[in-house]
């Protein structure tokens, strides 16, 4: 059996892939959180939604600001910039001034906000909090991804993402350079130890057999099993899984892995991985590089919105 294509198991979000109803749910129920004081009891609740600074300035005023980057980092979320000012009040026209993905240099301006005074001073800190985690994820990983450079390795993210921003965050790997795989439960078989514990399968035939009924089950579907110790690899070649998941590997082991595995099924080194270890494991030969660290590991990046 040949190695199946590198793009059947990863890909990389495009901001037309995301659904703009679900970026909207997500800035509405910010909005809640900031103006209405969603998440509290009702007796901590307000009795409307409202922006007491902003309501003590004057009415129908109009004014410019500049998003502004505090230091260098890798744009993600123009895209939401508009949407933020729209279900903040409206009135205000957003005119970027880079594109996601970009890298951005301290001091530079990444869009323009020409309108109403009050949507802008209302929607501040909910557009900054969205721009500064998404630069940061993307700014991150475009560091993990230089540690590969030169290696045909492939970084890819993982599941370990803040509840109900995964598709954000994945999308803003993507922007700094990562791959995505496994959006969910729902696009992959995964038999990770645990699986393969309470199914009575973690080695020999056991474990081949419960191979083979995962291909069986879902023919359309890419099956992975993960790993721990060189005797779990030949029957999980034998049953034709289609991604071999290296956890905790070492480099030695890795290459010796590789080097077993051949042909037969693409490989995946996870676990324990970290910028310093990338160069070393991108030349074992391994297919790709799984790390939680490029979603839970990144810091937020400082963008000003300075007025004009």
């Amino acid at each position: 059996m040949s190695k199946r294509p590198l793009e059947e198991f990863c890909s990389r979000t495009r901001w037309e892939d995301i659904d703009p109803n679900y970026i909207a749910q997500l800035v509405e129920l910010a909005r809640a959180e900031d103006m209405g004081g969603a998440g509290l009891c009702a007796a901590r609740r307000p009795a409307r939604p409202v922006d007491v600074s902003t309501d003590l300035m004057p009415a129908g005023a109009r004014a410019a600001a500049e998003l502004n980057a505090r230091r260098e980092l890798v744009c993600c979320g123009i895209g939401l910039v508009q949407t933020v000012l729209d279900i903040y009040g409206g009135g205000v026209r957003f005119v970027p001034q880079c594109a996601d993905g970009d890298t951005i240099a301290k001091g530079c301006t990444m869009g323009r906000l020409e309108g109403d005074v009050g949507t802008i001073l209302r929607a501040e800190r909910v557009l900054l909090n969205f721009m500064q985690k998404l630069c940061g994820v993307a700014t991150h990983t475009a560091s993990y991804a230089a540690a590969l450079a030169g290696s045909p390795t492939r970084l890819l993210d993982t599941r370990k993402t803040t509840p109900a921003f995964r598709v954000l965050e994945k999308y803003a790997v993507a922007c700094g350079g990562g791959w995505n795989h496994r959006m969910g439960l729902f696009d992959r078989v995964m038999l990770k130890d645990n699986h393969l514990a309470a199914a009575g399968a973690t080695g020999g035939d056991a474990l081949c057999e419960a191979v083979r009924r995962a291909i069986a089950a879902y023919p359309d579907i890419r099956v992975q099993v993960e790993v721990d110790s060189m005797e779990q690899i030949p029957p999980v070649i034998e049953a034709g899984a289609h991604i071999i998941l290296l956890d905790n590997f070492t480099v030695p082991m890795l290459r010796e892995a590789v080097a077993l595995i051949g042909d037969r099924a693409r490989t995946e080194a996870s676990g324990g991985i970290t910028i310093a270890s990338l160069p070393e494991i991108g030349r074992t030969g391994v297919d790709f590089a799984s790390t939680g660290a490029l979603t839970h590991g990144a810091i937020w990046i400082d963008i000003g919105l300075d007025w004009l």
